[in-house]
């Protein structure tokens, strides 16, 4: 497999929204001079960016180490790039303790073929690379439906 495909998801926009309009209370309390709430909205404005920026982090990791696994030989196959990257989004909430989130990404887990159940119904099947007795490398793992390679053996 080489590199992961580019992120193609913007930011999460409702945490993005929020960020928004607490800077936009913020600098109307700082206009009203009300020191307590201006600090008050600091305080959130400081929490939704630190909230943005961890958000992005934990995506990225999980996007390069799902696009490490085998099944994203099919992912791409199949172009199921938003799909995958839409996984991400909701894992990523679901772990910060978003069950409504959570819901959403225990289904697509059963979509993308994440769990052993999910490759049953699929059809997948993980094949283990085969390593090389001279040179000692792997050759290039896939997933084969298991529709495909039953008509390649009867066909």
């Amino acid at each position: 497999m080489g590199p992961p495909p580019e992120w193609p998801l913007g930011s999460d926009i409702v945490t993005q929204a929020r960020l928004q309009v607490a800077r936009e209370q913020l600098v109307e309390a700082e206009d009203q001079a009300q020191v307590g709430k201006a600090t008050r909205l600091r305080e959130r404005v400081a929490v939704l960016e630190h909230v943005v920026a961890i958000q992005a982090e934990a995506e990225c990791a999980l996007w390069v180490e799902l696009w490490g696994t085998p099944q994203a030989v099919a992912w791409e196959w199949l172009r199921w790039i938003r799909e995958v990257a839409q996984y991400v989004r909701h894992k990523v909430l679901a772990e910060n303790g978003d069950l409504d989130h959570a819901r959403e990404a225990r289904q697509q887990a059963d979509r993308l073929g994440l769990t052993p159940l999910a490759l049953l119904r699929l059809r997948w099947e993980i094949v283990e690379d085969a390593v090389s007795p001279t040179s000692g490398r792997a050759g290039g793992g896939s997933v084969t439906p298991i529709d495909s390679r039953r008509a390649r053996l009867l066909g």
